[in-house]
């Protein structure tokens, strides 16, 4: 419960979201609903176990859901909630932050940046 009476809603973003694997699978689910294989391809090197507990922490959130169907293989699949898509500006604005920071850097730095 203290997570929601964090001091501030910066704070308490930070604490849903607030790591690398976490944005990347909402980011990664702002596209569609995503089977788990498919998850961890598009990811790249995320191990099976942290994509597994990542994915746990935000069904607990209430950030995902989870479909088991009933079949031989197992299929499941993850798919954003409203409260989950409700995160895609917040991601946004990370990305747009991102892209000037590095064209800043860029500038800075006097490097050329390829997109």
């Amino acid at each position: 419960m203290t997570e929601y009476m964090a001091n501030s809603l910066a704070e308490m973003t930070i604490k849903m979201v607030g790591d690398r694997w976490k944005v990347l699978i909402i980011q990664n689910l702002l596209e569609g609903t995503k089977r788990f294989g498919e998850l961890k391809r598009e990811l790249g090197d995320i191990t099976q176990k942290v994509l597994t507990s990542n994915l746990r922490l935000l069904e607990e959130k209430g950030i995902l859901v989870r479909k088991v169907y009933a079949q031989i293989p197992p299929r499941v699949d993850y798919t954003l909630t409203q409260l989950g898509y409700e995160l895609k500006p917040v991601i946004d604005s990370m990305t747009k932050w991102a892209e000037e920071y590095r064209r800043n850097m860029a500038e800075l730095l006097k490097i050329d940046i390829k997109d």
